[in-house]
């Protein structure tokens, strides 16, 4: 019997069509996972196990194993060495008013107001768990997806009376916390070659907002002290995928987050808007034990630092190793809306031992001072 593989076709193109359009900005897209991080943020169309909640929830469909993991990601990125000005100012004596003095205080002055210089940070982590039924799969995850930004208000400067010198200047930050319940659900058609998926999600969201001076701001806890209280509010969000493999050495996928934009009160009476983010992926395997990957957000997505952009290409490859005993990762992600930004390396190991599975991944950029951790442990079976 000959199957038509025409009414697929025409779905999926439909659904590229809907999301594609969809060029409006967002928080930046997160990485998380261990696995994915170690792949240089490439998820969208290798991830099939609990973390396709995230990722794209068509992606559950793609395996038959119930799986449950916790996992915990960080990442920061400090353009223009924010934390070591800071530091160097307040260890400077104002009260030295010496022609020396001054000359290292309007050095540092002039390093932190160097145009570009900010912090962005993401964090996340939970519990993410999936099953199969058939053709069906059902997904949840109790998580929390963390992202910030901090930037000055305006231009640094100083006064001197003679007798002492006044630092005058202000470091402002922003951080929204979604702190989510959601459920996925996935249906794959005709022997796992196409499947679709749905997250919708009860959002509590807790957004920040605050500033500190720059003189009595360092690299410790004061300048996250003085961003103050959060601002609670309860929002709906909902992820659609889709995820086609042709063959089985090939796969595509996309993925279009928060399609209703849901949105949150912050402390200083604005709102923080999650609105959508499209990101598409594809992955190869040229062999079993061999994994190529690469994702790109097709949307400019913002984040919560003013002027600060974010759309990701990621790069990953995975080789297995003992049947799945090691596995080593490595991978690479550029922000394409920072001509400046390099590619920034990571890298990752896995050890399954018969059901449970120990992840870690992590990278580092020098120049940036872009820093990134993960470490997950899962049971699957």
């Amino acid at each position: 019997m000959k199957t038509s593989f025409a009414p697929y076709v025409r779905l999926t193109t439909l659904c590229m069509a809907i999301l594609l359009p969809l060029q409006a900005a967002a928080v930046e897209f997160v990485f998380v996972g261990s696995r994915q991080m170690g792949m240089g943020g490439a998820g969208v169309a290798t991830t099939s196990d609990s973390l396709a909640t995230y990722w794209n929830p068509a992606g559950m469909a793609m395996s038959k194993k119930f799986d449950i993991r916790f996992q915990g990601s960080g990442q920061v990125v400090d353009r223009g060495d924010v934390f070591d000005s800071l530091k160097d100012i307040n260890n400077l004596n104002l009260n030295d008013t010496s022609a020396g003095n001054i000359a290292r205080l309007q050095q540092q002055i002039d390093r932190i107001n160097r145009p570009g210089t900010n912090l962005t940070a993401a964090a996340s982590g939970g519990l993410y768990v999936k099953g199969n039924f058939g053709e069906h799969a059902l997904g949840f995850n109790v998580s929390d997806v963390a992202t910030a930004g901090g930037f000055l208000r305006g231009p640094v400067g100083f006064t001197n009376n003679g007798t002492n010198l006044s630092v005058n200047g202000q470091f402002a930050m922003n951080g929204l916390e979604v702190r989510q319940a959601a459920l996925s659900y996935a249906y794959a058609f005709m022997d796992r070659m196409f499947s679709i998926g749905v997250t919708g999600k009860v959002i509590q969201g807790a957004a920040y907002t605050g500033s500190t001076n720059i003189r009595g701001a360092s690299d410790d806890v004061r300048v996250f002290e003085d961003i103050g209280r959060a601002k609670i509010s309860t929002a709906i969000g909902i992820d659609v995928g889709a995820m086609f493999r042709p063959s089985s050495w090939l796969r595509m996928g996309i993925v279009a987050k928060d399609i209703n934009a849901p949105t949150f009160d912050a402390p200083n009476g604005d709102k923080f808007k999650l609105l959508p983010q499209v990101r598409t992926g594809v992955a190869v395997n040229p062999y079993n034990s061999l994994t190529l990957s690469a994702d790109v957000d097709i949307t400019k997505n913002n984040t919560l630092t003013p002027g600060v952009y974010s759309q990701v290409l990621s790069l990953g490859a995975e080789q297995t190793i003992l049947s799945e005993l090691l596995s080593f990762r490595v991978g690479a992600f550029k922000n394409m809306q920072d001509a400046k930004t390099p590619f920034i390396p990571t890298a990752g190991f896995g050890l399954r031992i018969l059901a449970l599975r120990i992840d870690i991944a992590g990278g580092y950029d020098f120049r940036d001072q872009a820093a990134l951790a993960s470490g997950s442990v899962a049971l699957t079976f």
